[in-house]
């Protein structure tokens, strides 16, 4: 470790950065009994961008902002929020019971497992990302990186709603009765904050969305034109396709403002995007892996396989039994399987 002095006031400091870009800083102290550790992160105030994959990302400005405001705009002060989070099972990780038609600790991890191995093997809006690396390493890194930082991130959104839970069931009276969950935070921002940081953190909210649906609908544009409308037109230029995907943008983004407009309607928008996500990408990972594991798959062992897929996706979205989220394990499962097998068993000759 590297020892750094500090003769004016007699101390010295040990200083490391270990490989995953943590800094370490160790203050011995002669005569000292006890030792204690803290951890701080540059988040907030002027540190609301990060360099995630290859690519820059901006937080809404305010959120550090926010969870100090909340833990310690309580009657009884931050300790209040937690006892109330705890006392109502808001910290709780779910049912662990065997149920497969609620949203119980095993759904909800199965899902999450074959969802995010979904994202990194096929999502656009993740492989472009990674692509950009200059290695094999940096790519792994880049990989495994932004899977380490959804924890923290999403703990820190998860937060944000157990301080709202906890502020309006101490002040009852200050939210408008029937008012679904999706429209809390919102009614927060302009009723609580400040004039100027409620402006401040709208603006942030509409750059962070800008930015993410761009990287959708570029990547959806791109598919069109790649994967449909090249297969027709092998020879266009590129004049062509520029207008081709100008075109697509244009459809892509009246498509998902429809989409957003049909969501209003939503008990949880959350919970609807998980579940229609994962029956309309359910057999997608499975072709996926189909492809990348099986030497001998054919067109036809593949078709056979979605088709049995399909029939699972149907399955779990009829069928009471079975929670919606878990449409794409079902599905990607039967797809592979199926598709494997027949590679196998047709293909001996």
């Amino acid at each position: 470790m590297e020892k750094i002095r500090f003769p004016r006031v007699g101390e010295e400091m040990y200083h490391e950065k270990l490989e995953n870009g943590l800094n370490v800083f160790v203050f011995p102290k002669a005569g000292f009994q006890k030792g204690y550790a803290f951890f701080a992160t540059n988040y907030g105030g002027n540190d609301t961008r990060f360099c995630l994959d290859g690519e820059w990302h901006d937080t809404p400005a305010g959120v550090a902002h926010y969870l100090e405001h909340k833990l310690f705009d309580m009657p009884e002060g931050p300790i209040q929020t937690f006892r109330i989070a705890m006392e109502d099972n808001k910290f709780s990780l779910g049912s662990f019971g065997a149920s497969l038609s609620e949203s119980t600790f095993w759904v909800c991890m199965i899902y999450g497992n074959f969802t995010n191995l979904q994202n990194y093997g096929i999502d656009q809006n993740y492989v472009q990302r990674y692509h950009t690396a200059k290695s094999m390493k940096e790519a792994k890194f880049s990989a495994l990186f932004g899977g380490y930082l959804f924890i923290p991130v999403s703990a820190i959104f998860f937060l944000i709603g157990t301080g709202l839970y906890a502020f309006y069931k101490v002040n009852p009276g200050m939210l408008p009765e029937g008012m679904g969950a999706d429209f809390v935070f919102p009614f927060f921002i302009v009723n609580e904050l400040p004039v100027g940081l409620t402006g401040l953190l709208i603006a942030s909210i509409f750059a962070a969305g800008m930015s993410t649906v761009a990287t959708s609908v570029t990547s959806s544009s791109t598919i069109f034109l790649t994967d449909y409308y090249m297969h027709f037109r092998k020879n266009a230029g590129n004049r062509e396709k520029l207008l081709v995907l100008k075109g697509a943008s244009v459809m892509v983004g009246i498509l998902g403002a429809l989409v957003a407009f049909a969501f209003m309607n939503a008990e949880s928008a959350l919970d609807a995007w998980w579940a229609l996500s994962s029956i309309f990408s359910g057999g997608m990972l499975g072709l996926f892996l189909l492809g990348y594991l099986s030497k001998k798959a054919r067109h036809i062992d593949a078709a056979i396989g979605v088709a049995c897929g399909l029939v699972a996706l149907i399955w779990a979205v009829v069928d009471p039994l079975v929670h919606a989220n878990l449409a794409i394990v079902f599905g990607t499962i039967l797809v592979f399987l199926v598709g494997f097998l027949c590679s196998k068993i047709l293909n001996k000759n």
